[in-house]
């Protein structure tokens, strides 16, 4: 399913993703490198065994945008003018290398774009579990979105 333009949606609709993706040790390794982050509990096995986690923890800014990615062909592919924001981006529970994540989307607000006529904005509330049904990630995203042609 593509994404659905502005004039689709309505307050409450709600879509359970079907791509669901098990994090991998390169998901990990790769996206903290190429960001630039060298925090060792996510790239330093030894290190992390000495948290009080006791392995790695994948690092949080991909589960996030993990997260966006696995809603974005249900919600916004092909009708996106732009992301105008993420609010109350939260992380309740860690995600470790070989957690399956799955994803789910409601839309939370509708309104006019003042200063667009053909488009509109749409306020999703995105939110990520794994595979204990645990909540991983939650965020608002607030796109705008163009109207039906």
């Amino acid at each position: 399913m593509a994404g659905k333009f502005f004039d689709q949606w309505k307050v409450g609709d709600r879509i359970e993703h079907e791509i669901r993706r098990t994090v991998t040790e390169t998901d990990n390794l790769l996206f903290s490198t190429m960001t630039h982050n060298p925090q060792p509990l996510h790239l330093d096995i030894e290190a992390a065994k000495e948290t009080g986690f006791g392995q790695i923890l994948v690092n949080s800014t991909f589960t996030f945008s993990l997260l966006v990615g696995l809603s974005v062909g249900d919600t916004t592919l092909g009708t996106l003018v732009a992301n105008l924001g993420f609010n109350s981006v939260v992380t309740p529970k860690p995600v470790f290398i070989g957690d399956t994540l799955r994803a789910a989307s409601e839309v939370k607000e509708l309104r006019e774009s003042k200063s667009r006529p053909k488009a509109g904005i749409v306020t999703f509330i995105h939110e990520m579990t794994n595979q204990r049904d645990e909540i991983v990630c939650r965020c608002e995203r607030t796109a705008l979105l163009q109207k039906s042609p």
